[in-house]
């Protein structure tokens, strides 16, 4: 609740939330794995700070993407230990809601975001990737996970993610895309993330035919938040980009140490190098 005489929704609630993604400029959402990237994101003034699932998994010893319990055990922990302690909103990814299989995963994946809003969380991230990279969800299925979660914690966000172009090099047409984005709107998510999407035009094409937020993952080397602004883009995440940044200086700064020579290439491993030292 806003205090008295102050207008507009409280700065860490999910209303506030909400209302970030219909700003004149697009919100920029830096992706935390722990309290002290996200306490530090934060007071660096970022309007809200969103999670990373590879982050908080590798943290914890295991791969991305892989649906497993401690990484959901992880990533609600992290979720509280978030609540009360930052003074912007923030958002929970939570792959595809670690749900499993069988009659119970949308009760599952429901109960989890129930938890995170307890938690403080304004939104959350679901994507349609099946786990382990097999492919993806049926999109009724996934529009049933989407209406049961919205059902039992209506005021988060819920940021549809659509994989059809992440981690492939031969995407379907974008039509594929947008039949998704229109299923899971109507079950009621409240914006889209096309993660893999880096062109001008296919940006573009998804702006004009989203009716609802688009949210573009930042790729270094191809974009610039003024263009993917220009474009129309009301979400721009940096997804693992800064954990990976952050092990690259470490590797950077550890062999200065052992060579004697200044620190230099802190270059970002790459996804699937990190997945790779994890056994993902």
């Amino acid at each position: 609740m806003s205090p008295p005489g102050a207008s507009g929704p409280a700065p860490g609630s999910a209303a506030a939330f909400r209302a970030l993604h219909h700003a004149d400029e697009p919100l920029l959402l830096p992706n935390a794995w722990d309290v002290a990237s996200a306490a530090a994101l934060a007071d660096a003034g970022y309007a809200a700070i969103g999670t990373t699932s590879l982050g908080v998994a590798a943290a914890q010893g295991h791969p991305d993407g892989r649906g497993l319990a401690g990484v959901r055990d992880a990533t609600l922990a992290l979720a509280r230990r978030l609540g009360g302690r930052l003074s912007c909103p923030y958002t929970v990814d939570i792959e595809g809601g670690y749900g499993g299989e069988g009659e119970r995963a949308a009760d599952r994946v429901a109960d989890l975001a129930a938890e995170l809003a307890a938690a403080g969380a304004a939104g959350i991230n679901l994507e349609d990737g099946l786990p382990g990279g097999e492919g993806l969800q049926l999109p009724d299925r996934q529009a049933e996970l989407i209406a049961a979660v919205k059902e039992r914690a209506p005021d988060l966000y819920l940021n549809a993610r659509i994989d059809t172009h992440w981690l492939t090099d031969t995407p379907p047409p974008l039509s594929a895309t947008l039949a998704r984005a229109e299923a899971y709107l109507a079950a009621g998510a409240d914006g889209i993330f096309v993660p893999g999407v880096a062109a001008d035009e296919e940006v573009s094409a998804l702006v004009a035919a989203v009716p609802a937020p688009l949210n573009i993952l930042f790729a270094p080397g191809r974009h610039t938040v003024s263009r993917l602004a220009d474009l129309g883009v009301r979400r721009i995440s940096t997804g693992s980009l800064l954990f990976r940044t952050a092990l690259g200086a470490a590797l950077a700064a550890a062999e200065s140490v052992r060579t004697g020579r200044p620190p230099g290439g802190d270059e970002a491993p790459g996804y699937a190098r990190v997945q790779g030292l994890l056994g993902g």
